[in-house]
């Protein structure tokens, strides 16, 4: 069904923003349970992890760009597991679980799988991403020509300064970064480097224009097809739940939902008015990379029997809306008196 009216349009380009942040558990799950952190196959997972994130923030930009009003403190933005895949047909289930080949074949591939060659857009019921934004740019086009769809691009709450966004390794400068949305052009723009980076155009395996980065699709299929090996993988558990674990383990648990709780609040500001970017931006970044992937590496060294152990649950962990700093440095506390190993790690947040 052909997107109508404005609104139409904001609300597919905010489930946009919720498609791409239900992949992100995911991959980082996959990333956690990697034993060498230093692996080829690990760091092509953390580079299509951290364009996913950069696709959030194009797709808030154009939200923003659009008029809307974007709210990442609300939990139903906090992407839950199992899933179905929003929209996507056939059906496609989300589980967190731990890495594996028929999981990047079976599932990862599957989302970041490229758009047939003049297959038809579809708002909804897509069978891959490229059909989805597909029809978002062909809906910004033909509706700037009889709406006024740009009037308030709120460019001061967009993310937009390149500077902010620096490609990890197996990513390329040239692929895309962040970038101010203000009309049709800027917006197509932007969906493009989307839909490069994920899914690719047609059969290109490129993401990039001097071809040193591949897409999302073809680095998942280096790991499917062997061509990257995939290192020994820590036994956790699929789809974990904090009630689950041993008692000693779910204060750390609570813990690392906190941090992705945090994550969740820090966007929010950034995308906010007068927000300081550079701060924000910051806090971000050592928020997931400095304080989550420690934590779960050290839950996924924790058994809790059956030859299992621990994982990250990504749970929904509400913070006191007044201070939500000191009451995740009270939970880095409390972790801390029974898990001393974890103290250098937290030490940022524990006050």
């Amino acid at each position: 069904m052909p997107l109508a009216t404005p609104d139409d349009l904001k609300s597919h380009v905010a489930l946009a923003i919720e498609v791409e942040l239900s992949t992100i558990p995911l991959y980082l799950y996959a990333l956690y349970s990697i034993e060498d952190p230093r692996s080829e196959a690990a760091l092509l997972i953390k580079s299509v992890a951290a364009e996913e994130m950069l696709h959030v923030a194009l797709a808030t930009n154009l939200l923003l760009a659009l008029g809307g009003d974007p709210d990442f403190t609300n939990p139903a933005m906090v992407p839950r597991y199992p899933a179905l895949m929003k929209h996507h047909r056939p059906d496609l289930r989300l589980d967190l679980t731990p890495c594996s080949v028929e999981t990047v074949r079976d599932v990862f591939m599957v989302i970041e799988r490229p758009e047939v060659h003049e297959a038809p857009p579809q708002a909804d019921e897509y069978e891959t991403l490229g059909q989805f934004y597909h029809a978002l740019e062909i809906a910004i086009h033909s509706m700037a020509a009889s709406h006024d769809l740009f009037a308030n691009p709120q460019r001061t709450r967009q993310l937009a300064d390149p500077a902010f966004y620096s490609a990890v390794e197996y990513d390329s400068d040239d692929s895309g970064g962040l970038m101010l949305i203000e009309d049709a052009d800027s917006a197509a723009e932007a969906i493009e480097i989307i839909v490069h980076q994920g899914e690719g155009l047609s059969e290109e395996r490129w993401a990039d224009p001097g071809h040193q980065e591949l897409t999302h699709y073809h680095k998942y299929k280096l790991i499917a097809d062997g061509a990257v090996p995939l290192p020994k993988v820590f036994p956790a558990p699929t789809n974990p739940r904090t009630a689950d674990y041993p008692e000693r383990i779910r204060p750390v648990s609570d813990l690392f939902n906190a941090l992705y709780r945090t994550v969740f609040l820090t966007m929010n500001e950034l995308f906010g008015e007068d927000a300081d970017k550079s701060i924000g931006v910051s806090n971000l970044y050592r928020t997931m990379s400095d304080l989550m992937a420690p934590v779960a590496r050290y839950l996924m060294r924790e058994p809790i029997g059956e030859g299992m152990v621990a994982g990250p649950t990504f749970e929904v962990v509400e913070l006191r809306a007044d201070d939500p700093a000191a009451e995740l440095a009270a939970h880095a506390r409390r972790v801390v008196a029974h898990h001393p190993s974890l103290a250098a790690d937290l030490q940022p947040i524990l006050g």
